[in-house]
């Protein structure tokens, strides 16, 4: 194994150097299941180092994992010793377990999952405890360090795996519910995974130190066709051992720019879940989200829902980090249907991202549409695919087993079928998508399109003079001599204005314009906020209102709302909205009488 050293020589400059998580994934096309793809993840994990964070304690990183198959001959050696039969691959689950330290809550936590697996049906196979070296990590992880088990799970008769997977999902979202400490820092209780098909191995630790700290990785009959891994640089929230990363699906290079609006938008939506897959079940599944995880945590957990849900790994990724199609001129529109459709459905989680991806039959990875975190991918001759957030990650392939080297593309899909053993083309994928439903004749029957040709009636013209308007909403000479005297001489906005969030001056006695209340959220890394109207190639301000539907189903009324051009309204279209007679709406008058002071308003 080798791990890459870089001098400070030649062209290179530490300063050049960005922080960002690191993150990628090797494979063999064909899925078969080898100890050396565990070996190549854990190389890709330890060349990733300098992408993730330490603090005060050196040996305590921000975080990193590795998601694999489950090694099935592995665990059947194990399972020997323990006293137990594991039945074939895809029959049983494994569920790995971070469990509070102290001996007695630790059995009142394995006491409720063995009750509850009974209670859903399945079978409790038995329990190993995680062979873990404390050793290898440092004493801040040291503190806060789980008692790590593994549970197996049998399945019933009756059910496939997929229906296996959503019954074990049921399980753990019981379990964790019960226990309300839900991935966070102060969590004593944690499943990183419960599957019949994928495992999450994951620490407060660095990437050096995870074969170490988990023997389990180092042993020959431990193999998986896939070895998805993350380093982790802790941007939005504190590092924790439940917040390492990868989580059940997905690693993540990035942040989600929009998460208060994802969360508010998730908890409005929960009471209208419903799905023949789960049934009953799918009340266990509430609450989805939880605003003290961060943000890949949740974007995770979204995921998860719409996968087991019933759709497909690439599906619900479009769903969540769309291409930008209004403006795009190449695009079918049957294409473009799909993407107008599936916003009725649900918002985009947007910000800079590159994100990975796994079910455990199917592999890829995603660019946010303005590509602000790239990655790169080799597939050699072999039928191995290599990809990460930087090139060079395996540096001991000849470069004449490569047969293709590239990049991810703002907006495109880069997917792996380990079931039918090849890559699969972005256009395939596209047009799978747009020949699913006739989205377009549903978007023409039940979704509306605001006008934004009407009419708008000029009312009379107030003979208030200019400066007292001026004070009354709040402009200052600064306003008018730095911002809008260069506007309306040069017709170009000033750099001053670009990426201000300052906070707002709420002690001072002057009033202030309507438009200081509206910020952008913007990366916290490297990211200036995007502007809609600049970015029109990308960016959209195209917006549906009207009432939201089960995120879980799919029919022609999900589209039966109100499509805006802009969410800023004329008087002409809100008179417009009033007469459609589709919507309840009531006006509110925001005047008082300012003589009777702030208690009147």
């Amino acid at each position: 194994m080798s791990v890459r050293k870089i001098s400070e020589e030649g062209l290179y400059k530490s300063e050049y150097e960005h922080d960002a998580c690191g993150i990628g994934f090797v494979c063999n096309i064909d899925g078969h299941p080898s100890h050396n793809i565990i070996r190549q993840g854990y190389t890709i994990l330890v060349n990733l180092t300098h992408r993730g964070a330490c603090g005060c304690d050196p040996e305590t990183g921000d975080g990193c994992g590795m998601m694999i198959h489950l090694p099935h001959k592995f665990f059947n050696a194990e399972a020997k010793k323990l006293g137990f039969e594991l039945p074939e691959p895809g029959e049983y689950g494994v569920g790995m377990m971070f469990l509070p330290k102290d001996a007695s809550q630790r059995k009142a936590c394995i006491e409720t999952i063995n009750k509850v697996i009974k209670e859903e049906g399945q079978e409790l196979l038995g329990w190993r405890k995680v062979p873990c070296n404390s050793d290898a990590i440092g004493w801040l992880a040291r503190e806060n360090e789980p008692h790590i088990q593994q549970v197996f799970i049998k399945r019933a008769a009756g059910l496939d795996t997929d229906a296996f997977e959503r019954k074990l999902y049921v399980i753990r979202k019981d379990v964790t519910n019960i226990y309300k400490s839900y991935a966070s820092a102060e969590s004593t209780f944690y499943v990183p995974s419960m599957s019949a098909r994928t495992i999450v191995y994951k620490g407060l630790m660095l990437p050096e130190a995870m074969d170490k700290y988990y023997p389990d990785l180092a042993d020959e009959t431990f193999e998986s066709g896939i070895a998805l891994v993350h380093q982790r640089y802790s941007t939005n929230t504190l590092p924790a051992w439940p917040l390492a990363q990868p989580f059940r699906f997905l690693a993540h290079n990035g942040e989600i720019n929009t998460l208060r609006g994802n969360l508010n938008m998730m908890d409005s939506r929960e009471h209208h879940l419903a799905s023949d897959l789960f049934g009953d079940d799918v009340e266990k599944l509430i609450p989805v989200l939880n605003a003290a995880a961060s943000d890949s945590a949740n974007f995770d957990n979204a995921y998860e829902l719409l996968v087991r849900g019933g759709r497909s790994v690439d599906h619900a990724m479009a769903m969540m980090i769309p291409e930008p199609w209004s403006g795009h001129e190449t695009m079918s529109d049957d294409q473009k249907a799909f993407y107008e459709y599936h916003a009725c459905k649900m918002e985009p989680w947007d910000g800079p991202a590159s994100m990975c991806f796994s079910d455990g039959l199917k592999v890829g990875a995603v660019l946010d549409r303005n590509g602000l975190r790239p990655s790169r991918y080799w597939v050699t001759a072999d039928g191995q695919v290599i990809l990460s957030s930087e090139a060079g990650v395996l540096d001991d392939i000849p470069q004449s087993k490569v047969i293709k080297k590239g990049r991810l593309e703002p907006g495109r899909m880069f997917l792996v079928d380990l079931q039918e053993a090849r890559i699969v083309g972005d256009d395939e994928i596209k047009k799978r998508f747009a020949d699913r439903q006739d989205y377009r004749g549903w978007l023409n029957k039940h979704r509306p399109i605001l006008p934004t040709d009407l009419a708008e009636d000029i009312g009379k013209n107030e003979a208030t003079p200019l400066q007292e308007r001026q004070q009354i909403f709040g402009y200052t000479v600064e306003d008018l001599e730095i911002i809008l005297r260069p506007m309306a001489e040069d017709g170009k906005e000033p750099t001053g204005s670009m990426g201000n969030d300052a906070a707002l001056a709420v002690l001072s006695p002057r009033p202030q314009l309507l438009f200081n209340y509206f910020k952008q959220l913007f990366a916290q890394v490297t990211n200036p906020p995007i502007d809609s109207i600049r970015e029109e190639i990308v960016m959209s301000l195209e917006t549906d209102i009207g009432r939201g539907r089960n995120l879980l189903g799919e029919s022609p009324e999900d589209c039966d709302r109100l499509h805006l051009m802009s969410p800023i309204l004329t008087n002409a279209q809100l008179q417009y909205i009033k007469d459609m007679g589709k919507f309840n709406w009531r006006s509110v008058s925001t005047l008082f009488d300012a003589a009777e002071g702030p208690d009147k308003l």
